[in-house]
């Protein structure tokens, strides 16, 4: 769905309200969450949040576990999983057996290459803007199994088309070299900076390349606009808690069932897993409620050890509050726009620039980002003069600032030291308005202010 650009349109859109006609923003905020008194969320993108009916479920869920614990956990816990999953597969339009439940995005990515078999000379491709902990996994994979790794390395803005032929040449590349690309991780909307991947068409090149697509969708439901059987992934991983306002931590794993078999082991294995030459019983019996029917995909993932599952069971109860808002389409038409707004009144006031392409695609999401006047020289001088490392100026410069974000104006806004600069990551959000932008800028500038006169190194060097 493309962003409104026009004035009128866009104010129109910012005047949302809910079916009972609260307003999006701060009126929607003091009715139905949960922020401590004069705290701002800028930063919704990193952990979400939720609102109080879906709190209200989320414990009503933990009262039922402790008053009965064996009879929820064993039998009425399965049953209510499998209406979340009925659930959120209305959303993503998948057949509720292709879905099952995960804590995070992090543990599919490793549910999936963990479980792949790799062969001498079979690589993971992956991209230069990979969520950190999933970099780390592709190095474990390659410490320990006969894979190897191959990374496309760039620095955004980059061009939609650009990056999808990127991944066709690095593909053709590692099969010049005798080798064969076995699968490719990529994300749906890119943590840090805050920016919309092509993920359906690197998923098209994936099929035609003949490797297996992973899609890191850590941003995805509840973000940006999902069809699973359109896009028709491998595999699909996304978090549930960071925008589709449930609680941490719930992610939804999408496996079409031509790939079910290749995914043997929950993380950890557990009760539902079946040794190849041997069998093992299992003290903790199936639900009493369990079908036949049911595959073995997802009878495997419904009990991964004793953890506090009452987020997975929220789903119901955050897709009829969202519902209520104007659904999905509203809710993304609302921060695709506020995100776009924002940044556009931040660079103002800034005098910088938002990151975005010609094309302009990059910001087709809730996640904007706004380079910071922050002079590198004028750090890099500061940290001489406190004895600081000149190579973690970058580091030391983002530490500080989000500290002093929290403890001196009762926000956070992600900052990033990235390609030379440091840059602030806006999360728009049905909570928010551009009041709160506005102040953002004002606050922002403030800050940048405080940098460049060296505050920071002083305090950093005290430490």
């Amino acid at each position: 769905m493309a962003t409104p650009t026009n004035n009128d349109t866009s104010s129109n859109v910012l005047a949302l309200r809910t079916k009972s006609g609260v307003k999006f923003g701060k009126e929607l905020r003091e009715k139905d969450f949960l922020f401590g008194e004069g705290y701002l969320n800028l930063n919704h993108g990193s952990f979400g949040t939720y609102p109080l009916p879906v709190r209200e479920a989320m414990r009503s869920y933990q009262d039922q576990a402790e008053a009965r614990p064996d009879h929820f956990i064993r039998y009425a816990y399965p049953t209510l999983l499998d209406e979340s999953r009925e659930a959120i597969s209305k959303i993503l339009n998948a057949p509720s057996e292709t879905l099952v439940f995960l804590p995070n995005a992090t543990t599919g990515v490793n549910t999936v290459l963990r479980n792949l078999v790799f062969s001498p000379g079979e690589h993971i491709l992956y991209f230069a803007t990979i969520y950190g902990a999933c970099e780390k996994t592709v190095d474990y994979i390659t410490e320990t199994t006969p894979a190897k790794s191959v990374k496309i390395a760039y620095t955004y803005p980059v061009e939609d088309d650009w990056l999808v032929e990127a991944f066709r040449q690095k593909v053709a590349e590692v099969e010049r070299q005798g080798g064969k690309v076995k699968v490719a991780v990529f994300d749906t909307v890119v943590s840090m900076p805050g920016v919309r991947v092509p993920f359906e068409a690197l998923t098209a090149a994936c099929r035609e390349a003949g490797v297996l697509s992973c899609i890191d969708g850590a941003h995805g439901v509840g973000h940006v606009e999902l069809d699973l059987p359109t896009l028709d992934p491998d595999f699909f991983v996304s978090n549930c808690h960071k925008w589709l306002h449930v609680p941490r931590g719930c992610a939804i794993f999408y496996v079409p069932v031509r790939n079910q078999h290749l995914i043997r082991s929950t993380l950890p294995t557990s009760h539902g897993f079946m040794p190849k030459n041997a069998k093992i019983g299992s003290p903790f019996p199936k639900s009493a409620f369990v079908e036949a029917k049911k595959s073995a995909y997802v009878s495997n993932f419904e009990f991964v050890g004793t953890i506090d599952n009452a987020p997975f069971l929220c789903l119901p109860t955050a897709l009829k509050w969202r519902e209520e808002l104007g659904g999905e389409e509203k809710i993304r038409e609302y921060c695709f726009t506020l995100a776009k707004q924002a940044a556009q009144h931040v660079a103002e006031v800034l005098r910088t620039e938002m990151l975005d392409n010609k094309t302009e695609t990059l910001s087709q999401c809730c996640l904007t980002n706004v380079r910071l006047p922050i002079s590198v020289a004028k750090a890099k001088e500061a940290a001489a003069k406190a004895g600081l490392e000149s190579d973690e100026v970058g580091s030391l410069v983002r530490d500080w600032v989000s500290k002093t974000l929290i403890s001196d104006y009762n926000t956070f806004v992600q900052t990033l030291f990235y390609n030379g600069a440091w840059w602030t990551r806006l999360s728009a959000q049905v909570y928010l308005e551009m009041g709160d932008f506005e102040w953002a800028a004002q606050t922002l500038k403030n800050i940048c202010e405080r940098v460049d006169s060296g505050e920071w190194a002083v305090v950093e060097s005290k430490l």
